[in-house]
C-alpha cells in the first residue's frame, strides 16, 4: 500500500499485459524516457513478449513530489508501484545510476520476487559524490562542436551526431520537466536507511555495465558490489561514460541480451 502522504508514479507501458513483467527505473532528473531508449530497442527484438513498465520517480517527469522528502521516500512510491502493478508476480528489475541504487534496495526487500537484476552505469557503494572514485572526464570521440558547459558536453565521451541526438531526446527532455524543488528536498536525505548489500547475497542472474570513462559514477565503487551478487557478469566498456547505453549501443544491447537469456535459462531450469 502507498503512504496517504506519498504520490503515485505516472508511468508508460508497452508490450501485451500477459508478457513477462519487466520494470525499468531510471537515474536522478531525467525521466522514463532514458530507460525507453536504451531498454526499448532490446525488448521489442526478443522472441518471448515483455510487458515494459516505465514510470516517472517522483518529481521527475510527471511523477508529483508531493511530500516526498527522502531517497527512503522514493523507495516507497516505487515499491506502492510494484505492489499495484505487479502484486507478487515475479518480474525483471532494471535500474540506471540512481535507479540503481533503488533498484539494488527493491530486490533486497524482493529478492524472491526479482527473476533477474540489471544495472547501468549504477550508483555504487558509494553514493555521494564526494566519496565516489571515478576518472576524471574525457573526450575520446569528437565529431561535432558542442555547446560548453553543457551537460552533454560536461559528461559525454563520444561527441557525435547521433550521441548528441540521442542524449537531447532520452535525457535532457525529462531532466526539463523535473521539480528542483522536490529534488532538493530528497537529495537533503539522499542516503537510503538500509543498505541495499546489507542482507543476504542475491542470487538470480544479474548484469551490471560500468563505462571506464564514466565521470559521474564510476565503475570501481560497483565492482565493490559483485560479491553480493554471485551470478553477475561485470562489464566495464570503454570508449564510454556515464551514457554508456548511448554511447557503446550494440555491446550494451549484446550484454543486455546476454543477461535476458540466462534469466530464460534460470525460468527453464526451475521449471522442468
Amino acid at each position: 500500500m502507498r503512504p496517504d502522504d506519498l504520490p503515485a508514479l505516472h508511468h508508460t507501458e508497452h508490450g501485451p499485459a500477459d508478457g513477462t513483467p519487466v520494470l525499468a527505473i531510471h537515474g536522478w532528473t531525467p525521466d522514463h524516457r532514458l530507460m525507453t531508449g536504451c531498454c526499448e530497442p532490446v525488448f521489442a527484438a526478443r522472441p518471448r513478449p515483455y510487458r515494459r513498465l516505465y514510470p516517472d520517480l517522483p518529481g521527475m517527469g510527471r511523477s508529483s513530489g508531493a511530500g516526498v522528502a527522502s531517497s527512503d521516500d522514493v523507495l516507497s512510491c516505487v515499491e506502492a508501484y510494484v505492489d499495484e502493478q505487479l502484486g507478487d508476480s515475479p518480474f525483471l528489475l532494471v535500474g540506471e545510476s540512481y535507479g540503481g541504487y533503488l533498484a539494488r534496495a527493491l530486490t533486497a526487500r524482493r529478492a524472491g520476487q526479482v527473476r533477474g537484476l540489471a544495472l547501468i552505469c549504477p550508483v555504487g557503494r558509494a553514493v555521494e559524490q564526494a566519496d565516489r572514485t571515478v576518472p576524471r572526464h574525457q573526450v575520446l570521440v569528437k565529431e561535432i562542436e558542442v555547446e560548453p558547459g553543457s551537460e552533454f558536453a560536461e559528461i559525454a565521451v563520444v561527441q557525435t551526431a547521433d550521441t548528441f541526438e540521442r542524449t537531447e531526446r532520452e535525457v535532457v527532455v525529462g531532466v526539463e520537466l523535473a521539480d528542483a524543488e522536490a529534488l532538493a528536498r530528497i537529495r537533503r536525505r539522499w542516503v537510503l536507511k538500509d543498505d541495499p548489500e546489507g542482507g543476504p547475497a542475491y542470487e538470480g542472474p544479474t548484469l551490471i555495465v560500468t563505462g571506464r570513462q564514466d565521470s559521474s559514477t564510476g565503475y570501481v565503487d560497483s565492482w565493490a558490489l559483485l560479491e553480493h551478487y554471485p551470478r553477475a557478469t561485470f562489464a566495464v566498456l570503454d570508449t564510454a561514460g556515464h551514457n554508456a547505453q548511448i554511447e557503446r549501443p550494440e555491446l550494451f544491447g549484446s550484454l543486455m541480451n546476454d543477461w535476458l537469456d540466462r534469466v530464460d535459462h534460470v525460468g527453464a531450469s526451475s521449471s522442468a
